[in-house]
């Protein structure tokens, strides 16, 4: 079978981006490129093209887009780290909002009938009356959500067929992590016993990584456009999260201690309330996550298997 679709798939280094590269070779009908900034940190090489690219460089940007041109580009590299973005705002605004506007650039000018899906997050609202929908008002509370949402309307804005994929707390278990994520921190804290600190006033919906990739490529293989809420089903406490957690692998919650948010001091404002409603998904993409204690199970294989490896 020849490939009908090439999709390029930026930050293909990162938990999102692996997950879609995965996902995506097993097609026979998709030719796909991996383009992320360094090595290829993926074990698996074959079955796709790997290029380094840094975004912020528009040049490369557009060399990248003018030697695939991509039929779709799925775009999940951004800085992620809400404390650091406001220590590091200009590193933030580079990746975060100018790389996307020279995505979006080089693709209006060398593939202007191409569509780009463009991830985005729960912390563009202030979390003040979650769970939302795709049509609430956003209200960021952070630099970091506000470059956010200065990269939706560089999205919303451009010629192309183009949608948005907002998620909220992604977790899972890729090759060669550069961040953990929070499933995966509490799970190694308390199987090495450490006490930690858990707060119990902010709630979020977890969003499994498979589950998150299977979203944005139904996006892409109905052409679907506009905003869409892909989050897991489940909205929670962080509190709440981290129990279930210490329930499914066994361990101990004696050493987690119940704080405040206000307490931590974290540079970054967070939202207090979000999670998603995702029925719009669910009807247009036939969107289906696994609940979260699904979700662990899957990655209760994925590590065991990777033991064994």
């Amino acid at each position: 079978m020849t490939p009908s679709k090439k999709i390029l798939v930026t930050g293909s280094n990162g938990l999102l981006g692996q997950k879609l590269i995965l996902a995506l070779t097993k097609r026979k009908d998709v030719e796909t490129i991996a383009v992320s900034k360094g090595e290829n940190r993926m074990q698996m090489q074959k079955g796709y093209v790997y290029e380094a690219l840094d975004l912020t460089n528009a040049e490369e940007v557009k060399r990248i887009i003018g030697k695939y041109k991509p039929d779709v580009v799925i775009n999940t590299a951004a800085m992620t780290n809400v404390d650091a973005c406001e220590t590091d705002k200009e590193g933030c605004l580079a990746l975060n909002v100018t790389a996307v506007q020279s995505i979006v650039k080089a693709m209006e000018t060398l593939v202007p009938h191409s569509q780009l899906i463009h991830l985005s997050t729960d912390f563009i609202f202030d979390g003040l009356q979650g769970p939302y929908k795709e049509e609430d008002q956003p209200n960021p509370l952070s630099y970091y959500a506000w470059s956010k949402l200065e990269s939706e309307k560089v999205v919303e804005a451009s010629k192309l067929k183009w949608a948005i994929a907002r998620t909220i707390i992604v977790y899972g278990i890729v090759d060669k992590m550069s961040r953990s994520n929070i499933v995966l921190w509490a799970k190694d804290a308390l199987g090495k016993g450490q006490k930690i600190n858990v707060i119990d006033d902010q709630f979020r919906s977890p969003t499994l990584s498979e589950d998150l990739a299977d979203g944005c490529i139904a996006i892409a293989d109905k052409e679907a456009s506009g905003i869409f809420h892909l989050s897991g089903p489940d909205t929670m406490s962080i509190l709440e999260l981290v129990y279930k957690v210490a329930d499914f692998w066994k361990l101990d919650k004696s050493v987690i201690t119940i704080m405040k948010s206000e307490t931590l001091n974290q540079a970054a404002k967070r939202p207090p309330r979000t999670g998603f409603i995702i029925d719009k998904a669910r009807k247009i993409l036939g969107y289906n996550p696994h609940s979260f204690e699904e979700g662990l199970k899957i990655l209760d294989t994925q590590l065991r298997e990777r033991v064994v490896a």
